[in-house]
Protein backbone atom coordinates (compact mmCIF):
# COMPACT_ATOMS: atom_id res chain seq x y z
CA UNK A 1 0.00 0.00 0.00
CA UNK A 2 1.35 3.44 -0.90
CA UNK A 3 2.47 5.48 2.18
CA UNK A 4 0.08 8.39 1.47
CA UNK A 5 -2.91 6.05 1.11
CA UNK A 6 -1.91 4.14 4.24
CA UNK A 7 -1.64 7.39 6.22
CA UNK A 8 -5.01 8.67 5.00
CA UNK A 9 -6.74 5.42 5.88
CA UNK A 10 -5.00 5.34 9.25
CA UNK A 11 -6.23 8.83 10.10
CA UNK A 12 -9.76 7.96 9.04
CA UNK A 13 -9.68 4.86 11.21
CA UNK A 14 -8.37 6.73 14.24
CA UNK A 15 -11.13 9.34 14.15
CA UNK A 16 -14.16 7.22 15.11
CA UNK A 17 -12.24 4.80 17.29
CA UNK A 18 -12.71 6.62 20.58
CA UNK A 19 -16.48 6.45 20.04
CA UNK A 20 -16.67 2.73 19.22
CA UNK A 21 -17.77 1.94 22.78
CA UNK A 22 -19.61 4.17 25.24
CA UNK A 23 -17.23 5.41 27.92
CA UNK A 24 -17.35 8.07 30.60
CA UNK A 25 -16.29 11.56 29.49
CA UNK A 26 -13.30 11.50 31.83
CA UNK A 27 -12.12 8.22 30.32
CA UNK A 28 -12.62 9.57 26.80
CA UNK A 29 -10.45 12.53 27.74
CA UNK A 30 -7.72 10.24 29.08
CA UNK A 31 -7.82 8.12 25.92
CA UNK A 32 -7.36 11.28 23.86
CA UNK A 33 -4.44 12.35 26.06
CA UNK A 34 -2.75 9.00 25.54
CA UNK A 35 -3.33 9.15 21.77
CA UNK A 36 -1.82 12.62 21.44
CA UNK A 37 0.80 12.61 24.22
CA UNK A 38 3.44 10.19 22.97
CA UNK A 39 6.92 11.43 23.88
CA UNK A 40 10.60 10.52 23.67
CA UNK A 41 12.58 9.19 26.61
CA UNK A 42 14.36 12.53 26.98
CA UNK A 43 12.96 16.05 27.16
CA UNK A 44 15.51 18.83 26.76
CA UNK A 45 15.85 21.49 29.43
CA UNK A 46 15.10 24.97 28.14
CA UNK A 47 13.15 23.68 25.15
CA UNK A 48 9.42 22.99 24.74
CA UNK A 49 8.52 19.38 25.56
CA UNK A 50 7.99 17.15 22.53
CA UNK A 51 4.67 15.36 22.12
CA UNK A 52 3.54 13.20 19.22
CA UNK A 53 0.24 11.91 17.88
CA UNK A 54 -0.15 8.14 17.72
CA UNK A 55 -1.07 8.19 14.01
CA UNK A 56 2.08 10.16 13.18
CA UNK A 57 4.34 7.79 15.11
CA UNK A 58 2.73 4.70 13.59
CA UNK A 59 3.57 6.15 10.20
CA UNK A 60 7.07 7.17 11.34
CA UNK A 61 7.92 3.68 12.61
CA UNK A 62 5.98 1.89 9.84
CA UNK A 63 3.82 0.00 12.34
CA UNK A 64 0.53 -1.07 10.71
CA UNK A 65 -1.38 -2.01 13.90
CA UNK A 66 -1.24 -1.14 17.59
CA UNK A 67 -3.51 -2.52 20.29
CA UNK A 68 -3.70 -1.16 23.85
CA UNK A 69 -5.43 -2.27 27.05
CA UNK A 70 -5.33 0.08 30.02
CA UNK A 71 -5.85 -1.17 33.58
CA UNK A 72 -6.84 1.37 36.22
CA UNK A 73 -8.15 0.72 39.74
CA UNK A 74 -7.89 -3.02 39.20
CA UNK A 75 -10.00 -3.25 36.06
CA UNK A 76 -9.72 -2.75 32.31
CA UNK A 77 -10.67 0.91 31.91
CA UNK A 78 -10.43 0.88 28.13
CA UNK A 79 -9.09 -1.12 25.20
CA UNK A 80 -8.50 0.24 21.71
CA UNK A 81 -6.86 -0.96 18.50
CA UNK A 82 -5.45 1.31 15.80
CA UNK A 83 -4.48 0.76 12.19
CA UNK A 84 -4.79 -2.31 10.00
CA UNK A 85 -4.03 -6.03 10.06
CA UNK A 86 -1.40 -5.46 7.39
CA UNK A 87 0.31 -2.59 5.59
CA UNK A 88 -1.33 -3.73 2.34
CA UNK A 89 -4.81 -4.29 3.82
CA UNK A 90 -7.77 -2.04 4.53
CA UNK A 91 -9.15 -4.35 7.19
CA UNK A 92 -8.91 -2.52 10.51
CA UNK A 93 -7.53 -4.08 13.65
CA UNK A 94 -9.87 -4.23 16.63
CA UNK A 95 -9.59 -5.03 20.33
CA UNK A 96 -10.03 -8.76 19.55
CA UNK A 97 -7.24 -8.86 16.95
CA UNK A 98 -4.63 -11.49 17.86
CA UNK A 99 -0.92 -10.71 18.09
CA UNK A 100 2.03 -12.93 18.86
CA UNK A 101 2.94 -12.31 22.49
CA UNK A 102 6.47 -13.64 21.92
CA UNK A 103 8.36 -13.76 25.24
CA UNK A 104 5.33 -12.60 27.21
CA UNK A 105 4.44 -16.29 26.78
CA UNK A 106 7.00 -17.02 29.50
CA UNK A 107 5.26 -15.53 32.56
CA UNK A 108 1.95 -17.02 31.42
CA UNK A 109 3.61 -20.45 31.08
CA UNK A 110 5.26 -19.96 34.46
CA UNK A 111 1.84 -19.55 36.05
CA UNK A 112 0.86 -22.95 34.67
CA UNK A 113 4.03 -24.53 36.04
CA UNK A 114 3.44 -23.03 39.47
CA UNK A 115 -0.06 -24.49 39.49
CA UNK A 116 1.56 -27.92 39.25
CA UNK A 117 3.79 -26.95 42.18
CA UNK A 118 0.68 -26.15 44.22
CA UNK A 119 -0.72 -29.55 43.28
CA UNK A 120 2.48 -31.29 44.36
CA UNK A 121 3.22 -32.56 40.85
CA UNK A 122 6.35 -30.42 40.51
CA UNK A 123 8.78 -29.02 43.06
CA UNK A 124 10.77 -25.85 42.64
CA UNK A 125 14.09 -27.21 43.87
CA UNK A 126 14.05 -30.80 42.63
CA UNK A 127 16.30 -31.74 39.71
CA UNK A 128 14.26 -31.22 36.53
CA UNK A 129 15.60 -34.50 35.12
CA UNK A 130 13.41 -36.35 37.64
CA UNK A 131 10.34 -35.09 35.75
CA UNK A 132 11.64 -35.53 32.19
CA UNK A 133 10.66 -38.66 30.27
CA UNK A 134 11.19 -37.67 26.63
CA UNK A 135 14.71 -36.32 27.07
CA UNK A 136 17.27 -35.85 29.83
CA UNK A 137 19.57 -32.88 30.34
CA UNK A 138 23.09 -34.24 29.72
CA UNK A 139 25.39 -34.15 32.71
CA UNK A 140 28.11 -31.52 32.62
CA UNK A 141 30.78 -30.09 34.93
CA UNK A 142 28.38 -27.20 35.60
CA UNK A 143 25.63 -29.46 36.94
CA UNK A 144 27.85 -31.87 38.89
CA UNK A 145 27.11 -30.23 42.24
CA UNK A 146 23.95 -28.21 41.47
CA UNK A 147 21.14 -29.65 39.34
CA UNK A 148 18.95 -27.70 36.96
CA UNK A 149 15.65 -27.06 38.74
CA UNK A 150 12.26 -25.59 37.98
CA UNK A 151 13.19 -22.53 40.03
CA UNK A 152 16.20 -22.00 37.81
CA UNK A 153 14.22 -22.45 34.59
CA UNK A 154 11.52 -19.98 35.62
CA UNK A 155 14.03 -17.35 36.80
CA UNK A 156 16.59 -17.65 33.98
CA UNK A 157 19.23 -18.81 36.44
CA UNK A 158 19.55 -22.45 35.35
CA UNK A 159 22.77 -21.77 33.44
CA UNK A 160 21.32 -22.73 30.05
CA UNK A 161 22.01 -21.30 26.60
CA UNK A 162 19.90 -20.03 23.66
CA UNK A 163 18.45 -16.59 24.22
CA UNK A 164 15.58 -16.71 21.73
CA UNK A 165 14.14 -18.23 18.57
CA UNK A 166 13.45 -16.96 15.05
CA UNK A 167 10.49 -19.23 14.30
CA UNK A 168 9.68 -21.25 11.18
CA UNK A 169 8.22 -20.02 7.91
CA UNK A 170 4.93 -21.55 6.83
CA UNK A 171 6.58 -23.69 4.12
CA UNK A 172 9.33 -25.07 6.38
CA UNK A 173 9.24 -28.25 8.51
CA UNK A 174 8.73 -27.72 12.23
CA UNK A 175 11.00 -29.56 14.69
CA UNK A 176 9.98 -31.47 17.78
CA UNK A 177 10.91 -30.22 21.23
CA UNK A 178 13.71 -32.79 21.49
CA UNK A 179 15.11 -31.63 18.14
CA UNK A 180 15.06 -28.04 19.42
CA UNK A 181 16.73 -29.02 22.67
CA UNK A 182 19.46 -30.96 20.85
CA UNK A 183 19.84 -28.54 17.95
CA UNK A 184 19.07 -31.25 15.38
CA UNK A 185 17.47 -30.47 11.97
CA UNK A 186 15.02 -29.13 11.15
CA UNK A 187 15.66 -26.97 14.25
CA UNK A 188 17.18 -23.64 13.22
CA UNK A 189 18.59 -22.85 16.68
CA UNK A 190 21.63 -24.32 18.46
CA UNK A 191 21.39 -26.99 21.13
CA UNK A 192 20.34 -25.94 24.61
CA UNK A 193 23.33 -26.72 26.83
CA UNK A 194 24.68 -25.86 30.27
CA UNK A 195 27.34 -23.16 30.20
CA UNK A 196 27.17 -21.88 33.80
CA UNK A 197 26.63 -23.42 37.21
CA UNK A 198 22.89 -23.29 38.03
CA UNK A 199 21.91 -20.49 40.39
CA UNK A 200 25.16 -18.58 39.89
CA UNK A 201 23.86 -15.74 37.73
CA UNK A 202 20.92 -14.48 35.69
CA UNK A 203 21.19 -15.28 31.99
CA UNK A 204 18.08 -14.96 29.87
CA UNK A 205 17.32 -18.32 28.27
CA UNK A 206 14.45 -19.09 25.96
CA UNK A 207 16.07 -22.51 25.79
CA UNK A 208 15.31 -22.98 29.46
CA UNK A 209 11.61 -22.43 28.76
CA UNK A 210 11.69 -25.06 26.00
CA UNK A 211 13.03 -27.44 28.63
CA UNK A 212 10.19 -26.27 30.90
CA UNK A 213 7.70 -27.05 28.13
CA UNK A 214 9.07 -30.57 27.78
CA UNK A 215 8.79 -31.10 31.53
CA UNK A 216 5.19 -29.82 31.61
CA UNK A 217 4.17 -32.13 28.77
CA UNK A 218 5.95 -35.12 30.32
CA UNK A 219 4.37 -34.56 33.74
CA UNK A 220 0.82 -33.86 32.55
CA UNK A 221 0.74 -36.15 29.53
CA UNK A 222 -0.88 -33.30 27.58
CA UNK A 223 0.29 -30.98 24.80
CA UNK A 224 1.28 -27.64 26.29
CA UNK A 225 -1.54 -25.80 24.47
CA UNK A 226 -4.16 -28.08 26.02
CA UNK A 227 -2.66 -27.89 29.50
CA UNK A 228 -2.40 -24.08 29.40
CA UNK A 229 -5.92 -23.69 28.03
CA UNK A 230 -7.37 -25.73 30.90
CA UNK A 231 -5.09 -24.49 33.66
CA UNK A 232 -4.55 -20.77 32.96
CA UNK A 233 -6.32 -19.31 29.92
CA UNK A 234 -9.85 -20.55 30.64
CA UNK A 235 -9.81 -19.80 34.41
CA UNK A 236 -8.63 -16.24 33.71
CA UNK A 237 -11.22 -15.65 30.98
CA UNK A 238 -8.55 -15.28 28.30
CA UNK A 239 -11.01 -16.31 25.61
CA UNK A 240 -9.06 -14.79 22.71
CA UNK A 241 -5.81 -16.58 23.50
CA UNK A 242 -4.16 -19.82 22.46
CA UNK A 243 -0.79 -21.54 22.68
CA UNK A 244 -1.59 -23.67 19.63
CA UNK A 245 1.12 -23.62 16.97
CA UNK A 246 0.67 -23.11 14.11
CA UNK A 247 -2.26 -20.76 14.66
CA UNK A 248 -5.52 -22.64 13.93
CA UNK A 249 -7.14 -21.67 10.64
CA UNK A 250 -10.31 -20.69 12.50
CA UNK A 251 -8.38 -17.84 14.18
CA UNK A 252 -6.35 -16.47 11.27
CA UNK A 253 -8.98 -14.07 9.90
CA UNK A 254 -8.47 -11.55 12.71
CA UNK A 255 -4.76 -12.08 13.34
CA UNK A 256 -2.35 -9.19 12.85
CA UNK A 257 0.19 -9.95 10.14
CA UNK A 258 3.82 -9.52 11.19
CA UNK A 259 6.08 -6.96 9.50
CA UNK A 260 9.79 -6.29 9.21
CA UNK A 261 11.10 -2.91 10.33
CA UNK A 262 11.05 -1.65 6.75
CA UNK A 263 7.28 -2.15 6.61
CA UNK A 264 7.38 -5.32 4.49
CA UNK A 265 4.99 -8.11 5.58
CA UNK A 266 6.48 -11.39 6.81
CA UNK A 267 6.39 -14.18 4.22
CA UNK A 268 3.42 -16.38 5.03
CA UNK A 269 2.07 -13.61 7.35
CA UNK A 270 3.84 -14.91 10.48
CA UNK A 271 6.18 -17.62 11.70
CA UNK A 272 5.36 -20.77 13.64
CA UNK A 273 6.88 -21.17 17.11
CA UNK A 274 6.94 -24.75 18.41
CA UNK A 275 8.77 -23.23 21.41
CA UNK A 276 5.32 -22.48 22.80
CA UNK A 277 6.17 -21.88 26.46
CA UNK A 278 8.93 -19.49 25.43
CA UNK A 279 7.31 -17.67 22.51
CA UNK A 280 4.13 -19.35 21.23
CA UNK A 281 1.18 -17.48 22.76
CA UNK A 282 -1.28 -15.70 20.47
CA UNK A 283 -3.38 -13.22 22.43
CA UNK A 284 -4.80 -9.72 22.81
CA UNK A 285 -3.92 -6.88 25.19
CA UNK A 286 -7.30 -7.26 26.88
CA UNK A 287 -6.60 -10.94 27.63
CA UNK A 288 -3.14 -10.15 28.96
CA UNK A 289 -4.73 -7.44 31.11
CA UNK A 290 -6.79 -10.20 32.73
CA UNK A 291 -3.55 -11.96 33.61
CA UNK A 292 -1.98 -8.91 35.18
CA UNK A 293 -5.18 -8.09 37.12
CA UNK A 294 -5.25 -11.66 38.48
CA UNK A 295 -1.63 -11.36 39.60
CA UNK A 296 -2.45 -8.08 41.35
CA UNK A 297 -5.55 -9.54 42.99
CA UNK A 298 -3.96 -12.84 44.02
CA UNK A 299 -0.90 -11.08 45.39
CA UNK A 300 -3.20 -9.05 47.65
CA UNK A 301 -5.22 -12.17 48.62
CA UNK A 302 -8.33 -11.09 46.73
CA UNK A 303 -8.43 -13.86 44.11
CA UNK A 304 -7.18 -17.39 43.48
CA UNK A 305 -8.47 -18.30 40.03
CA UNK A 306 -5.18 -20.02 39.25
CA UNK A 307 -2.70 -19.53 42.09
CA UNK A 308 -3.07 -18.90 45.80
CA UNK A 309 -1.83 -15.69 47.35
CA UNK A 310 1.13 -17.53 48.88
CA UNK A 311 2.23 -19.01 45.54
CA UNK A 312 1.70 -15.69 43.77
CA UNK A 313 3.93 -13.97 46.32
CA UNK A 314 6.56 -16.66 45.74
CA UNK A 315 6.25 -16.01 42.01
CA UNK A 316 6.81 -12.31 42.65
CA UNK A 317 9.82 -12.76 44.94
CA UNK A 318 13.18 -11.76 43.39
CA UNK A 319 15.37 -14.77 42.66
CA UNK A 320 18.61 -13.75 40.95
CA UNK A 321 18.53 -10.01 40.37
CA UNK A 322 15.14 -8.45 39.68
CA UNK A 323 13.70 -11.65 38.24
CA UNK A 324 10.70 -13.43 39.64
CA UNK A 325 9.50 -16.91 38.76
CA UNK A 326 8.30 -15.85 35.31
CA UNK A 327 7.67 -12.10 35.48
CA UNK A 328 10.43 -9.55 35.53
CA UNK A 329 10.25 -7.37 38.64
CA UNK A 330 10.74 -3.64 39.11
CA UNK A 331 11.24 -3.73 42.85
CA UNK A 332 11.80 0.03 43.14
CA UNK A 333 8.28 0.64 41.82
CA UNK A 334 6.46 -2.39 43.20
CA UNK A 335 5.82 -3.47 39.62
CA UNK A 336 6.15 -6.48 37.34
CA UNK A 337 6.17 -7.00 33.61
CA UNK A 338 7.66 -8.59 30.54
CA UNK A 339 8.46 -7.59 26.98
CA UNK A 340 8.13 -9.71 23.86
CA UNK A 341 9.75 -9.79 20.44
CA UNK A 342 9.13 -12.43 17.77
CA UNK A 343 9.94 -11.78 14.12
CA UNK A 344 7.30 -9.26 13.06
CA UNK A 345 5.94 -8.45 16.54
CA UNK A 346 6.88 -6.33 19.56
CA UNK A 347 4.89 -5.97 22.79
CA UNK A 348 5.10 -5.03 26.45
CA UNK A 349 3.19 -5.73 29.66
CA UNK A 350 3.80 -3.67 32.81
CA UNK A 351 1.75 -3.31 36.00
CA UNK A 352 1.95 -2.10 39.59
CA UNK A 353 1.14 -4.67 42.25
CA UNK A 354 -0.31 -2.41 44.97
CA UNK A 355 -2.14 0.26 42.92
CA UNK A 356 -4.11 -1.82 40.43
CA UNK A 357 -2.64 0.10 37.49
CA UNK A 358 -1.00 -1.26 34.37
CA UNK A 359 -1.11 -1.55 30.61
CA UNK A 360 -0.43 -3.88 27.71
CA UNK A 361 0.63 -2.66 24.26
CA UNK A 362 1.07 -4.96 21.25
CA UNK A 363 2.27 -4.19 17.71
CA UNK A 364 2.84 -6.13 14.48
CA UNK A 365 6.25 -4.79 13.48
CA UNK A 366 9.91 -5.36 14.27
CA UNK A 367 10.09 -1.57 14.70
CA UNK A 368 7.28 -1.59 17.23
CA UNK A 369 9.21 -1.39 20.51
CA UNK A 370 10.21 2.26 20.10
CA UNK A 371 6.54 3.05 19.52
CA UNK A 372 5.49 0.87 22.47
CA UNK A 373 7.80 2.80 24.79
CA UNK A 374 6.50 6.15 23.54
CA UNK A 375 2.93 4.96 24.21
CA UNK A 376 3.89 3.81 27.71
CA UNK A 377 5.38 7.23 28.47
CA UNK A 378 2.13 8.83 27.34
CA UNK A 379 0.15 6.45 29.55
CA UNK A 380 2.48 7.16 32.48
CA UNK A 381 2.02 10.91 32.07
CA UNK A 382 -1.75 10.66 31.71
CA UNK A 383 -2.25 8.29 34.66
CA UNK A 384 0.50 9.75 36.89
CA UNK A 385 2.59 6.62 37.06
CA UNK A 386 5.90 6.80 38.95
CA UNK A 387 7.58 4.79 36.16
CA UNK A 388 8.02 5.42 32.41
CA UNK A 389 8.37 9.16 32.91
CA UNK A 390 10.80 10.89 30.52
CA UNK A 391 14.02 12.26 31.99
CA UNK A 392 15.07 15.88 31.52
CA UNK A 393 18.60 16.53 30.30
CA UNK A 394 20.62 19.67 29.68
CA UNK A 395 22.62 19.85 26.47
CA UNK A 396 26.18 21.15 26.91
CA UNK A 397 27.26 23.31 23.94
CA UNK A 398 30.42 21.99 22.27
CA UNK A 399 32.48 23.66 19.59
CA UNK A 400 32.71 22.27 16.05
CA UNK A 401 36.29 21.26 16.82
CA UNK A 402 35.31 19.35 19.95
CA UNK A 403 32.64 17.45 18.02
CA UNK A 404 34.94 16.74 15.07
CA UNK A 405 37.59 15.26 17.37
CA UNK A 406 35.15 12.44 18.19
CA UNK A 407 34.10 11.61 14.63
CA UNK A 408 35.30 8.59 12.67
CA UNK A 409 34.63 4.88 12.39
CA UNK A 410 34.43 2.67 15.45
CA UNK A 411 34.65 -1.14 15.27
CA UNK A 412 32.81 -3.57 17.50
CA UNK A 413 33.39 -7.20 18.39
CA UNK A 414 32.23 -10.28 16.52
CA UNK A 415 33.04 -12.12 13.31
CA UNK A 416 31.25 -9.58 11.12
CA UNK A 417 33.12 -6.62 12.64
CA UNK A 418 30.18 -4.21 12.88
CA UNK A 419 31.00 -0.52 12.75
CA UNK A 420 29.55 2.76 13.91
CA UNK A 421 30.34 5.72 11.66
CA UNK A 422 30.12 9.01 13.52
CA UNK A 423 29.89 12.43 11.90
CA UNK A 424 29.29 15.90 13.30
CA UNK A 425 25.90 17.53 12.90
CA UNK A 426 24.50 20.76 14.24
CA UNK A 427 25.15 20.69 17.98
CA UNK A 428 25.78 16.95 18.19
CA UNK A 429 26.85 13.74 16.45
CA UNK A 430 25.14 11.44 14.00
CA UNK A 431 25.73 7.69 14.26
CA UNK A 432 25.24 5.27 11.38
CA UNK A 433 25.10 1.52 12.05
CA UNK A 434 26.82 -0.64 9.42
CA UNK A 435 24.46 -3.61 9.74
CA UNK A 436 21.26 -1.79 8.85
CA UNK A 437 22.29 1.77 7.88
CA UNK A 438 20.04 3.14 10.62
CA UNK A 439 21.05 6.55 11.93
CA UNK A 440 20.42 8.38 15.18
CA UNK A 441 21.59 11.59 16.85
CA UNK A 442 23.71 11.97 19.99
CA UNK A 443 23.60 15.15 22.06
CA UNK A 444 26.34 16.18 24.51
CA UNK A 445 25.78 16.53 28.25
CA UNK A 446 29.54 16.73 28.99
CA UNK A 447 32.68 17.03 26.87
CA UNK A 448 32.90 13.29 26.19
CA UNK A 449 29.50 12.15 27.48
CA UNK A 450 26.55 12.01 25.04
CA UNK A 451 23.05 10.55 24.99
CA UNK A 452 20.67 9.33 22.30
CA UNK A 453 18.08 11.97 21.61
CA UNK A 454 15.20 9.50 21.39
CA UNK A 455 16.03 6.94 24.08
CA UNK A 456 18.52 8.62 26.41
CA UNK A 457 21.00 5.70 26.07
CA UNK A 458 24.48 6.90 27.16
CA UNK A 459 27.53 7.07 24.88
CA UNK A 460 30.92 7.79 26.49
CA UNK A 461 34.08 8.53 24.51
CA UNK A 462 37.57 7.71 25.79
CA UNK A 463 40.38 10.05 24.65
CA UNK A 464 44.15 9.93 24.91
CA UNK A 465 46.45 12.57 26.42
CA UNK A 466 46.21 14.64 23.23
CA UNK A 467 42.43 14.63 23.34
CA UNK A 468 42.04 12.22 20.41
CA UNK A 469 39.23 9.68 20.71
CA UNK A 470 40.39 6.06 21.09
CA UNK A 471 37.22 4.15 21.95
CA UNK A 472 33.53 4.43 22.67
CA UNK A 473 31.26 2.83 25.26
CA UNK A 474 28.03 2.71 23.26
CA UNK A 475 24.50 2.21 24.62
CA UNK A 476 26.09 2.17 28.08
CA UNK A 477 27.41 -1.37 27.62
CA UNK A 478 29.32 -2.14 24.37
CA UNK A 479 32.98 -1.13 23.83
CA UNK A 480 33.90 0.01 20.30
CA UNK A 481 37.48 0.77 19.13
CA UNK A 482 38.22 3.78 16.92
CA UNK A 483 39.68 2.83 13.53
CA UNK A 484 40.32 6.27 12.06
Amino acid sequence: MRPILFTALLLLWLLPLAFSQPVAPAVTQRIRQVETGLMPAVQLAGQPDQHYALADRMRHFRVPAVSIALVNNGQVEWARAYGFLSSDSTRPADAQTLFQAASISKPISAMGALKLVEQGKLHLDTAINRYLKSWQVPSSPFTATRPITLRGLLSHSAGLTVHGFSGYQADRPVPTLVQILTGQPPANSPAVVSDTMPGLRWSYSGGGYVLLQQALEDVTGQPLATFMQQTVLAPLGMTHSTFEQPLPTSLTANAAIGHFANGRPIAGNWRTHPEQAAAGLWTTPSDLARYLIEVQQAYNNRSNRVLSSATTRTMMTPQVGDQGLGPGLDTTQGAFGHSGGNVGYRCLLYAFTPSGQGAVVMTNSDAGMDLVNEIFRSIAHTYHWPAYQPVRKTVMPLSAGQLTSLTGTYSGLGDRKPTLTITAVDGGLQVRQSWDNATFVLLPEATHQFFMRETGAPFTFTVDSRGAATSLLAFGRDRWTKLN
